[in-house]
């Protein structure tokens, strides 16, 4: 199945990845492929579920805080900040237009 390339497009901007090569793109396709399958699996007359679990209880633990006030050391570690919010991810550069995406999609 070939990849259009407002579909590149949209997949780049939620999934803030690169498909600027052929390689990229290849294996773009080979995951939706794979991710056809799915649409094999016959579910006339199932349900869909909220979770997995839907047949347990679920309990929730006691929060216990033994740590805290430590935002400066946490972050030392961001590679790059805003105020008081990690950057991410970082070294975000902006994507490519869509004309200069359209060759790699003319050899896939």
């Amino acid at each position: 199945q070939k990849v259009s390339v407002e579909m590149l497009d949209h997949l780049e901007h939620l999934a803030l990845v690169d498909f600027r090569d052929s390689e990229g793109v290849e294996r773009l396709q080979k995951a939706i492929q794979f991710a056809d399958q799915l649409h094999e699996v016959n579910t006339d007359g199932v349900e869909p579920m909220d979770s997995v679990l839907e047949d347990r209880c679920l309990y929730l633990r006691e929060d216990d805080v033994t740590e805290g006030n430590c935002t400066k050391e946490l972050l030392d570690n961001a590679r790059e900040k805003v105020e008081e919010y990690f950057v991410a991810p970082p070294g975000n550069i902006p994507l490519p237009k869509l004309e200069e995406r359209d060759t790699f999609l003319q050899g896939s």
